[in-house]
């Protein structure tokens, strides 16, 4: 089939199929007939969807630019729900005589809506908080209402991290101190004593099991955070000897933030419960299992152990958590606890995309390739013609193995003075077009050999996108974790181009080159020609979980705008939230620049400009003024 008639028999199917949508989208994410990206955001209303190419224009018509913060608050809500009745399920299912209540780490996503909207929809569901650090502590108190929520304090805690955690308690909260090293518990019991107000308290232990994924070392003998058994046991003794042992009610452990294996999991599990039975027989009351996190997130969609997926559904990971537990206290007739855990990755992963235009860009165009070259043409290139002119289906290894040598040749006698900037510049074309006939011709190869596997990498072209990776992508650039990258449009046509993005900053690192792809990680993304005059819009998905936060000023850009969308019943939506994104003196001031003084600074340089006569008063102030309107604009690209 051509190239024409393929384009002509492209759907919306073919392009589910080549993005994957339905296979990560978790039902959130789908393809109009007419070819727009909608979100499904309420749980079990399919029928209720909104587009995502009208909020744009929405938005735009509010006079926001792109890039742009998309977030889906009922996407929260669904999400806690079905955590919530898919556990409810599966301890029904098994006859557990504990209950389980979800806790969110605000780690992961810090921002003001998302905690609000947590701690409103999970009172449904005593879901709870868990603060890693003073300010977190701060945060959650101001929102968490439902006293029949855990309260989870992790991380390292001071004096007053710790008074105000008691203070918690005495008004009622479920507030655990979880001890993550030995010295803590000293200083709780003093902090207890001295405001006459007990604590609860957790135990971190530390898991000899290692999860799969990036986050390996969250577990196992070297994980920085935790007790091993000897520590725990000194603590117990501790607590004994003080007549406190009553407060010890929780265990907690973390394997890692996205663990991939269901046999990982069941494993850690396993490991955690044998010391719950432990603290038991010493006497401890307990009561709470604290799993921590690592339900995963499916961001490839491939369903497997990979470290950008999973290989199980949400209902088999309550299923096995339930099954794993039972199985090793049902052996002692131990109590079945209350079961944490804090899942916050899969929480919010799903609430948020980044949406950007294209603004340009740029492809390897070699050009015509003359018939013949003048004489004197050096040797290298004469030979590199050649190669181009006997180039077939037969001998693509061997033209293509012969292309690279010349092409080398070429450039080291450059180098050395031996090739003029033009000889360079018709060897470089002459190049490219063989490494497109080579390209073309393997497409129909039935084997292809291992060197010509990747070659349409190399003559992927780039699309310029509006928007900065170390600002709102950071895990792309940092771990190289991958995300859903698609058009959100046009997606009844077929694209023919492949490419990989670049973004805003002058940096090497700002680029997207790893996209999700049915073999595993593909190093281009096919995309749809530019149309001139009309903008081209993609959207990064499941970007909910840490990318808000761990963003940094790189190139200045700063935060991008933020809509929420709120969607009812009836199909419709309003804009619940809008945060403008930062201007650039937003972040000349978080670098510690003085927006004021750097224009009286500037007003001066312009003035002694009047008085070189390099420019006059009138154009002084079109100058200033140009100055003063790009610090309170946007520093992204605008059109």
């Amino acid at each position: 089939m051509n190239l024409k008639n393929a384009m002509e028999r492209w759907t919306v199917e073919d392009s589910a199929d080549l993005y994957q949508i339905r296979e990560w989208g978790a039902g959130y994410f789908s393809i109009s007939d007419g070819g727009d990206v909608v979100v499904t955001p309420l749980r079990d209303k399919n029928h209720v969807s909104v587009n995502l190419p009208e909020i744009i224009a929405g938005i735009k018509a509010r006079g926001y630019d792109m890039p742009m913060l998309l977030r889906f608050e009922d996407i929260l809500d669904s999400q806690i729900t079905r955590m919530h009745e898919s556990f409810r399920s599966a301890i029904a299912r098994f006859d557990y005589k504990g209950d389980f209540k979800g806790v969110y780490p605000i780690k992961v996503n810090q921002q003001k809506q998302v905690i609000e909207t947590i701690a409103r929809i999970g009172k449904n569901y005593h879901h709870g908080l868990e603060a890693g650090s003073k300010a977190e502590l701060i945060a959650a108190l101001s929102f968490l209402e439902d006293k029949e929520s855990c309260l989870i304090c992790n991380g390292y805690k001071d004096r007053e991290f710790i008074d105000l955690g008691l203070y918690a308690i005495k008004m009622g909260f479920k507030c655990f101190f979880v001890l993550e090293k030995p010295g803590e518990l000293d200083l709780i019991l003093e902090r207890s004593q001295r405001l006459g107000i007990k604590p609860l308290l957790g135990v971190r232990f530390k898991l000899s099991t290692l999860g799969g994924g990036h986050w390996t070392e969250s577990g196992g003998d070297r994980s920085i955070f935790g007790l091993t058994i000897s520590q725990i046991i000194e603590s117990i003794e501790k607590l004994k000897a003080t007549g406190m042992l009553d407060c010890l009610q929780l265990l907690h452990y973390h394997l890692g933030s996205q663990i991939p294996n269901i046999r990982d999991i069941r494993a850690a599990i396993q490991e955690a419960c044998w010391v719950y039975v432990g603290l038991v027989k010493e006497g401890a009351p307990m009561g709470y299992f604290d799993l921590g996190g690592g339900l995963a997130v499916d961001y490839d969609g491939s369903h497997t152990n990979y470290m950008n997926s999973r290989n199980y559904t949400l209902d088999e990971y309550c299923a096995d958590v339930i099954e794993a537990i039972m199985e090793v206290l049902n052996q002692d007739d131990i109590p079945h606890p209350t079961i944490i855990t804090e899942s916050g990755r899969a929480t919010v992963a799903y609430y948020s995309v980044l949406l950007f235009n294209i603004f340009d860009t740029g492809a390897i165009d070699a050009g015509p390739v003359p018939e013949s070259l003048p004489e004197g043409t050096p040797d290298a290139i004469q030979n590199l013609l050649e190669v181009h002119k006997s180039l077939s289906i037969r001998n693509l290894q061997e033209c293509y193995n012969d292309a690279l040598y010349y092409r080398d040749q070429i450039r080291q006698f450059f180098k050395t003075g031996d090739l003029t900037l033009r000889e360079r510049a018709l060897g470089d074309k002459i190049f490219w077009r063989i490494i497109q006939a080579v390209s073309d011709n393997a497409k129909h190869l039935k084997f292809i050999p291992k060197e010509l596997v990747d070659i349409d990498v190399a003559l992927a072209d780039t699309y310029y996108a509006n928007f900065s990776v170390f600002q709102s992508l950071p895990d792309s650039w940092a771990i190289g974790q991958v995300f859903p990258v698609m058009p959100i449009h046009r997606l009844d046509e077929m694209p023919v181009r492949n490419a990989i993005l670049a973004d805003l900053t002058c940096d090497c690192d700002g680029k997207i080159d790893r996209f999700i792809d049915k073999q595993g990680v593909g190093r281009a993304l096919r995309l749809h020609e530019i149309r001139k005059d009309e903008d081209y819009y993609l959207g990064i998905f499941l970007v909910g979980a840490y990318q808000e936060t761990l963003g940094d000023l790189h190139n200045l850009m700063g935060d991008t705008n933020v809509v929420s969308i709120k969607v009812s019943e009836d199909g419709s939506y309003s804009f619940v939230r809008e945060i403008e994104g930062d201007s650039v003196a937003d972040v000349l001031s978080y670098v510690e620049y003085e927006p004021k003084n750097m224009s009286k600074r500037f007003r001066e340089t312009a003035e002694g400009a009047i008085r070189e006569n390099l420019i006059t008063p009138s154009e002084r102030r079109q100058i200033m003024n140009m100055y003063e309107e790009g610090l309170r604009g946007y520093p992204y690209f605008e059109i």
